[in-house]
Formats: structure tokens, sequence, C-alpha cells
């Protein structure tokens, strides 16, 4: 329900600059059609990403969603030759092997990790990281001669649909139990929709563009680190 509504309010953002551009010609149904592989990668790790939230730290969340790098890297040098010659490099590597015994470090050493999580919610996390890994891919495999703005607005249209039809099949009051929520809560989740999806995804896309896919996940790597800091602030 909170990704069908964030999305469906980013996808409401982004649809008169995807109609314009569609109206005026600037793009076409390759366009449209581009977008549909990602899109699904995008709706089924957003699913196993939100559900991870209800059984896991969001800190121990990200690190285990950072494994992403590690299935990037991997696909990233069968299917981009540009990417290879960084990924061999020794530097490169070692933050490979950093993240991955790192992440596995973390669940395996935390005391508290049967209060604070479960192995489901390990297993969501984790698996959401390798959707996204796809989603990465595919993006730049896709959309990488799109404009950023316009990719990620067909991207998040179709994304949209996919998790609307989730929230009302499966949500509680199908999706409208939403409206119970204090207006503090309402304005977070509008926020996390603006900052989280439609402003964080199109920085996300121009990054892969201009940096690619590899520098672009290794830069990221810095997100559980932050979301462990102001988790233990905040929460």
């Amino acid at each position: 329900s909170s990704n069908g509504w964030r999305y469906g309010f980013s996808a409401l953002l982004w649809l008169p600059v995807l109609a314009y551009a569609l109206f005026t010609r600037k793009v076409g149904p390759p366009l449209l059609k581009a977008a549909i592989v990602p899109s699904l990668f995008n709706a089924a790790g957003q699913s196993l990403f939100a559900s991870a939230h209800y059984l896991i730290d969001p800190g121990l969340l990200t690190f285990g969603l950072r494994l992403q790098l590690v299935f990037v890297t991997l696909a990233a040098a069968i299917l981009f030759v540009p990417e290879r010659r960084l990924i061999r490099t020794k530097p490169f590597l070692l933050g490979l092997v950093l993240v991955f015994s790192g992440t596995l470090s973390t669940i395996v050493l935390d005391a508290q990790f049967g209060q604070r999580a479960t192995t489901v919610g390990i297993t969501l996390a984790i698996g959401s990281g390798v959707l996204f890994a796809g989603y990465a891919l595919s993006v730049r495999y896709f959309m990488t001669k799109e404009s950023p703005i316009l990719s990620f607005a067909a991207i998040s249209l179709y994304t949209a649909v996919l998790l609307l039809v989730g929230m009302v099949v499966f949500g509680a009051d199908h999706g409208a139990r939403v409206w119970s929520l204090p207006a503090s809560e309402l304005g977070l989740l509008a926020l996390s929709s603006v900052i989280g999806i439609a402003l964080g995804h199109v920085f996300y896309y121009v990054s892969i563009q201009r940096l690619g896919i590899a520098v672009t996940a290794g830069v990221i790597q810095l997100q559980p680190v932050l979301v462990a800091i102001l988790s233990a602030t905040l929460l």
C-alpha cells in the first residue's frame, strides 16, 4: 500500500512531462516499449523492499540491499564492455569483497539479530537487491539513449500501475486505510515519494548515463552508512 500510493503520486508528478513529450512527438512508442522490462524489475523489487521494512531494521535492511553491487558487477561485466576495465581494477574488487563480507558479518555477528530482524526479512532485503540490480542493468541496457526524466516518467507510470493493482488486491482496505493516517504521516508519505522516488530515481538515471552502472552502484554504498546513522538518531 505504501508503495502503491508513493509510486502513484510520483507517476502523477511526471505524467504531464511524459504526456507533453508524447504530444509533441519528442518521444514515441520506442520509449514506452523500452520501459517495460525495467518497470517489471522495479515493481517486483519495490514490493520486496517495502515488505522487508516490517521484518528488519532500516539500517540492516540497507546493508542487505547493497549486496546488489555484487550482482550488478557480475552482470555489468558480461553485458557492457566499457564497464569491464573498472571492474577488473584491484580497488574495485577489494571494495566488492568488503561489501559482501561486511554484510554477511553484520548479519552473522549481530547478537540481537533475532530480536530486530528475521531470516525472512534478510531474504526479502537480499531478494530486493537482486531485483534492483536487474532494474539498474535494464535501465542501462534499454534506456541509456533516452532522457533520464522521460525514461523515469514512463517507468514510474508502469510501475505505479503494477503496484496499485497489488495494493487493491492485497492491501488493507484495498489501500484506503491510508486516509486514517494523521496528517503528519501523510506528509511523510508524500515527501518520501518526492525525495525517494520522483527525484531520487531521476538522479540515479543521470548517474548511470554519465558514470556507468558499476561506479554508480559503488557510490550508493554510502546509503547504508547514512541510513544507519539517521536510524540510530531518529528511531
